[in-house]
């Protein structure tokens, strides 16, 4: 939300806040109209002299999340400062005293990375450059001796100038609002299914190709993108394979992006052919029939070479359409195998003869050159990249073009949209069809046994175990995908009303219930990262159920000893709230014999004289 600050006749402070939405989707709403909020002091929320449509009230709780207490001085005076600065300061502190050392009153660095990377967001984000730059920075200048950059104290003052750049970031972490809200699942379940594949032995490597036949048969990996940037890596992420046909998807929407459907699809067909994807033929109009099928491809690199700067030399060339492929990437490495390509070409008597068929039915461009546009085509199958570098690359369609893990808009939508359309319905070989009506997903394989899975607006998986089926799909790939439709609600069709219930990992376990209702289910199962979310986001810790049992109580009551520790020590709430039958969260706490709690919560009011 935006919000615009100004000033009432009565002295009140007042934001106008017009409805905003997160960058990378497209949604429109001409109904939704901006209305006015109206506060009196921090300590007396005011309401306007006159009610009229569009004015809300907020309660103490939310002004605290907007308005620091430092909005009026001495002398009554509004605090210069602007509406956002105040409320990125007021995120820096909700972050502060949720993760502070009460003991020092100050946060660990290495602490605070650590809750970071449970969300599925790195540390070496490149989103939060800025912050990790000026730890290093303060860490020179003022870090004690002995100490590493991360594992450093810093105070309230600190923390805010050093989270100041990238404090947007980091509130929409610690809000939970990325789109696999409750990641640490995700990745156990994820990693459940990777487990179970591992012990798959069928298949049998590529042999067509001599390097491809010496990889290990036992490698196995698997990264995890999503269009908020989270990642979850396992197996052998780390090892380099060549991209083969995984390349075709990418290498097409260069071309939609840079020519333009229409000059693409005069000369490429976007039709499902039905035959082996080296088979020699055309369809009806003498074209390839799709850019995922080898002839197809082969027009693709004709068309990179001949259309796009036709100026540059095939070496320059090689090198755009690399550098291209790494900003799809998000900058992650995309090498090139020299070996694999000198092997391509001296087994690719097969697509010779294609490309020769194509130029005798007049496929190509006028001044296309076959020799080269062969070599530009086997240097796109022989480019290497590991599983970490095309699950970012698959997430960059999922996410419209917009690279998630650096902000970049590559792609078009339109372009990224046609891309997913022929991945979904041609990307699997000869068992596309098959794919699209088990799985459900645009994907792409290669016979190096890799293989990108795209989920469009959540992520993207790429796989990668070498054994192959007898129509070229990777055997443990097949069987991760159906086992991850059949776990999540991920196959395009599993929207339909009615159809058979899977888990939305987009959803939190408390998704669409009222507030008060999402605090007691966390206060009951002791979900202290639910509480947290709750209370960076402004919601009001002391609301309860028609009962008037409110978290505080049902933690209690339960011997949720950190959820009350949490709600008690950072939330400041209410230590004795009384529900509809007079008991306090105390009595509850006593009634249900937690002694642990009882005697926490009789320290915690001595303390602080509640």
């Amino acid at each position: 939300m935006d919000l615009l600050p100004g000033r009432l006749s009565s002295g009140r402070v007042w934001a106008q806040i017009r409805p905003s939405f997160r960058a990378g989707f497209n949604k429109t709403n001409s109904s939704r109209q901006p209305f006015l909020i109206c506060y009196g002091t921090q300590n007396n929320p005011g309401r306007l002299a006159q009610h009229h449509p569009g004015t809300r009230s907020l309660s103490s709780s939310t002004w605290n999340h907007i308005i620091t207490s430092n909005t009026e001085d001495n002398n009554g005076a509004a605090n210069n400062d602007s509406i956002q600065e105040i409320r990125n300061k007021n995120v820096a502190s909700s972050i502060f005293q949720m993760y502070k050392n009460k003991g020092s009153n100050t946060i660990n660095i290495s602490t605070l990375f650590r809750e970071v990377e449970k969300t599925g967001i790195r540390r070496t984000d490149k989103r939060l450059g800025e912050f990790l730059k000026a730890v290093t920075e303060y860490h020179h200048r003022a870090g004690p001796e002995g100490t590493i950059r991360e594992n450093i104290n810093v105070d309230f003052e600190s923390f805010a100038k050093l989270s100041e750049e990238n404090i947007v970031f980091l509130a929409e972490i610690f809000r939970n609002e990325l789109v696999v809200p409750e990641f640490f699942t995700f990745a156990d379940t994820i990693e459940g299914i990777f487990n179970r594949c591992k012990e798959n032995r069928g298949g049998m490597n590529a042999t067509y190709i001599p390097q491809l036949a010496h990889y290990d048969p036992d490698i196995w990996a698997c990264s995890v993108c999503t269009v908020d940037g989270q990642r979850l890596s396992l197996g052998n992420v780390d090892q380099s394979f060549t991209i083969q046909s995984c390349s075709k998807p990418f290498t097409y929407a260069i071309c939609l992006n840079e020519l333009g459907p229409e000059m693409v699809h005069k000369y490429v067909s976007h039709e499902p052919s039905g035959r082996n994807f080296n088979e020699i033929c055309l369809d009806a109009r003498d074209k390839p029939h799709n850019p995922m099928l080898n002839s197809g491809a082969i027009m693709i690199s004709s068309l990179c070479l001949s259309l796009l700067h036709p100026a540059m030399k095939l070496a320059e060339k090689f090198d755009y359409m690399q550098n291209y492929l790494r900003r799809i990437a998000g900058g992650e490495n995309i090498g090139f195998n020299n070996a694999v390509f000198l092997s391509e070409r001296d087994t690719a008597d097969r697509n010779f003869a294609m490309a020769y068929f194509m130029k005798e039915h007049q496929c190509f461009p006028s001044n296309f050159n076959l020799q080269r546009s062969m070599d530009l085509y086997f240097q796109f199958c022989s480019l290497e990249v590991n599983t970490e570098s095309l699950a970012v690359m698959g997430a960059t369609l999922a996410n419209g073009g917009l690279c998630p893990t650096t902000g970049d808009k590559v792609l078009n939508s339109s372009c990224v949209r046609d891309v997913l359309s022929l991945m979904y319905s041609c990307g699997m070989y000869n068992y596309s069809g098959q794919f699209a009506f088990n799985i459900g997903l645009p994907a792409k394989s290669g016979v190096s046994g890799s293989l990108v899975l795209v989920i469009p607006n959540v992520m993207a998986i790429a796989l990668w175990s070498p054994p192959l089926d007898n129509v070229g799909n990777s055997v443990r790939g097949l069987q991760f995908s159906q086992e991850l439709v059949e776990t999540y609600n991920f196959h395009r069709f599993d929207n339909l009303r009615f159809a058979e219930r899977k888990v939305d990992p987009c959803k939190t376990r408390y998704t669409n219930q009222a507030s008060y209702v999402t605090l007691l289910f966390a206060a009951n199962s002791g979900d202290v990262t639910a509480l947290k979310r709750h209370y960076l986001q402004g919601i009001d810790l002391n609301l309860g159920d028609y009962d008037g049992r409110t978290a505080l109580h049902v933690a209690a009551a339960e011997g949720q000893f950190e959820c009350v520790k949490f709600l008690l020590e950072t939330t400041g709430i209410k230590a004795m709230p009384k529900d509809r039958w007079g008991f306090t969260p105390l009595e509850e706490a006593i009634r249900f014999g937690h002694e642990k709690v009882a005697k926490y919560i009789q320290e915690h009011m001595s303390l602080t004289g509640d």
